[in-house]
Formats: C-alpha cells, structure tokens, sequence
C-alpha cells in the first residue's frame, strides 16, 4: 500500500508548515486528488492516522477535495472538462490535448494551532505536490 509512504511524506510537509509558523498542533488537512494520480483517496484516509501519530497532526482531519480532469486542445486552443478514459477536446474532438488537470495530489491546506490562540488555515508557501 503505497498510501501510507504518500501519506508519510505527507506529514513531512505538514510538519514544516507548522514548525515554519511556530504551529503547536495541526487539526486539519487538505489535500487536492485526481483521479489520475494513482492514489485511492479511501486508502490515504486510512492510512493518514497511522502516518500522523506521533506527530503535530496527530489526531488532525484529512479532507481530500476531488480534483477535475481537465485538458487542453493543441488544435483549437481551448481547455475543457474530460473524462478519466477519454481525454479528447470537449470543443473540437480532437485527441492531441495536453492534460492540464486530473493527476494531481497535492497539499491545498493545513490547519494550525498554537498554545494561546485558536484555530488558523495555514497555506503552504505555494501548492506542493506530495
């Protein structure tokens, strides 16, 4: 189960965007998944307490956000919803696109705690991919 090694370095991450804002605690986490990732969310689910015990997160929330697959078309330069079996332009048909969205995992949020205050959405320095 390759779930838990992504949800490990998952909590890598989250562990410096806590220490890089004097964070105490984390009670949630949000992560951006395609479809196209090779991940199954109900698994990182699972595997997310084990990987988070013992650490800031532990006892934190993962939410996993659907991400949709999106491509763009090198023919008629548009971008367009696809679906995960058939990524062809949804404006012209044609089948040379150029996946834009769709295979993604990557950290959207992380909620943070310190001793004397309450509860604060954390954002990575920019969207990182786990």
């Amino acid at each position: 189960m390759h779930e838990l090694a992504i949800c490990q370095a998952l909590i890598d991450q989250v562990e410096t965007v806590a220490s890089n804002n004097r964070a105490t605690r984390v009670s949630g986490v949000t992560l951006d998944v395609g479809p196209l990732s090779g991940v199954v969310p109900e698994l990182l689910l699972n595997a997310f307490p084990v990987a988070a015990a013992g650490s800031v997160a532990e006892g934190a929330i993962l939410t996993i956000e659907a991400a949709p697959v999106r491509v763009w078309c090198k023919s008629c330069e548009t971008e367009s919803d696809a679906k995960i079996n058939r990524l062809v332009c949804a404006s012209c048909g044609d089948w040379r696109t150029e996946l834009r969205s769709g295979d993604e995992l990557m950290l959207r949020s992380v909620v943070l705690e310190d001793a004397t205050s309450t509860p604060h959405a954390g954002q990575p320095e920019e969207k990182q991919r786990v």
